[in-house]
C-alpha cells in the first residue's frame, strides 16, 4: 500500500483496505457497510445521515438510482420549513452553502471499489478508466471513492471531450477536470471588444493571470498581441491552457509560467479573471469561484502597479455578485483600488446570460438577477 489515505473495511468475515480516493481530502470514513440493491432508499438515506458510509457491490446503475433516490429525500422541503423572506442577503448565502454542504456530506456517503487500473467490478458499470486517469492520475492499487465524485469525475470528462463553445473567439475550449471550465463566458466578450492601451502598439507584450483554460490568453492573441505570458500556480491548469494553446497553434505566441500571480517583468496590458465570491471553498475544486477574503483581488491590484509599463492598463474581470450578497461593498472594491494606486479608467458591463439568472426557486435567486459582469480598466496614478 501507498502512502496515500486507506480505507479499512470488514468484508465476509475478513478485514479488508483500499487506497482512499477524495478530491476534497476528507479523512477515510471509520464506518462501512457493505450494500447491494437489496438496500431500500430510506435505510440507505438514514444510515448516510448516521456518518456510516455505504460500499456498494450491487449492479452499477442501480447505484446510480440510489443516490439519486437519497437526493431527492435531502431535496424534499419539509412543509413546517421556514419560508426565508425575512433573511438578508448574506444569511440567505450563508445558510445556501450551509445546505449545499450538509447535503454532499451525506451523499458523499456512496462509496463504489475501482480494480488496480481504475476498472469497475460491478454489473453494468462503464469503462471509467480514461475518465479517472486524467484526474487522478495513475493508480497500482485497488481504491474507493464516492459516487457522487466519480460522477462529477465522468461529467469533467465529456467537457474535456465535447469542449465548450467561446462564441466571441469562434474558437472551442476544452477544460480538465479540476480547472474552471468557461461555461459562463459573456465576460470573454468584453476582453474581446474592449480598447487596448495604446502603448501596445509600440510595446506589444501582454499578461494573462491566473490562465486557467487559457481562454482569455487565447482572446489576447486574436487581438494581434506579439508577446503573451499566461501564469498560473496550479499544474493541472498549465496542462489544460498548454492542451488548448496547441489545439488552437497558439503554442509559439502564449508562453506559460508557473507562478504565483505575476511575471518577474512588466507588460503593456495584465488581464486577470479571478474569483468572484469572497468565502471559503469547501474543496480544491472551488478554488475557482471562491476566494478568502479576497486574496487573489488583493494581490493583482496590490502587485499590478509595479508590473505595469509606464502607460500600460491593468484590465480586471470581476462580477458584482458579492456585492448583491453583501459578502463586499463597491466601496471595499474601491478603496482597494485606491490604495494600491490605481486609477479607474473605464469599466465595462455584461449581463450574465446563465439559467440560473431565471430560475426563480433558486435561493440566491435575487442576486443573481442583478448581477452585472465587468471590466474594470485600470492604470497607475
Amino acid at each position: 500500500m501507498s502512502n496515500d489515505p486507506v480505507i479499512r473495511w470488514h468484508e465476509s468475515g475478513e478485514e479488508k483496505s483500499a487506497r482512499w480516493q477524495s478530491e476534497k481530502g476528507l479523512p477515510p470514513p471509520k464506518r462501512v457497510q457493505i450494500i447491494d440493491d437489496r438496500m431500500s432508499a430510506d435505510s440507505a438515506y438514514h444510515l448516510a445521515c448516521e456518518g456510516t458510509s455505504l460500499l456498494w457491490r450491487g449492479d452499477f446503475q442501480n447505484a446510480k438510482l440510489l443516490l439519486q433516490a437519497m437526493a431527492r429525500r435531502i431535496d424534499k422541503k419539509p412543509a413546517h420549513r421556514k419560508k426565508p423572506e425575512n433573511l438578508t442577503p448574506i444569511e440567505l448565502f450563508h445558510r445556501h452553502r450551509l445546505m449545499q454542504s450538509q447535503r454532499a456530506q451525506t451523499l458523499d456517503k456512496l462509496l463504489i471499489p475501482f480494480e488496480v487500473d481504475y476498472a469497475i467490478a460491478l454489473r453494468r458499470a462503464p469503462d471509467v478508466r480514461n475518465a479517472c486517469l486524467e484526474a487522478w492520475g495513475p493508480c497500482s492499487e485497488p481504491s474507493i471513492a464516492s459516487l457522487r465524485e466519480l460522477l462529477g469525475l465522468i461529467g469533467a470528462h465529456e467537457w474535456r471531450k465535447k469542449g465548450i463553445d467561446i462564441p466571441a473567439l469562434s474558437i472551442t475550449i476544452h477544460p480538465h477536470y479540476g480547472v474552471f471550465a468557461p461555461v459562463r463566458n459573456e465576460y470573454i466578450q468584453l476582453v474581446a471588444q474592449a480598447a487596448p492601451p495604446k502603448l501596445l502598439t509600440t510595446q506589444s507584450i501582454a499578461f494573462d493571470i491566473g490562465t486557467g483554460t487559457g481562454v482569455l490568453a487565447a482572446a489576447l492573441a486574436q487581438r494581434g498581441i506579439q508577446r503573451i505570458v499566461a501564469t498560473d500556480h496550479d499544474p493541472r491548469a498549465l496542462d489544460c491552457a498548454r492542451d488548448n494553446l496547441a489545439r488552437l497553434n497558439l503554442t509559439d505566441k502564449i508562453e506559460l509560467l508557473q507562478t504565483d500571480l505575476f511575471p518577474q517583468e512588466q507588460a503593456a496590458l495584465i488581464v486577470c479573471n479571478p474569483p468572484w465570491v469572497p468565502a471559503r471553498p469547501a474543496s480544491p475544486l472551488e478554488h475557482a469561484i471562491f476566494d478568502p477574503e479576497s486574496r487573489m483581488l488583493r494581490g493583482f491590484l496590490q502587485g499590478l502597479r509595479d508590473h505595469l509599463l509606464p502607460g500600460g492598463e491593468g484590465w480586471l474581470i470581476l462580477s458584482d455578485f458579492a456585492e448583491h450578497l453583501g459578502l463586499r461593498t463597491r466601496e471595499a472594491l474601491l478603496q482597494m483600488i485606491d490604495t494600491a494606486g490605481l486609477q479607474v479608467l473605464s469599466k465595462s458591463d455584461i449581463k450574465p446570460r446563465h439559467p440560473k439568472v431565471a430560475d426563480t426557486n433558486d435561493p440566491l435567486h435575487a442576486a443573481r438577477a442583478a448581477e452585472l459582469t465587468s471590466l474594470w480598466r485600470l492604470a497607475a496614478k
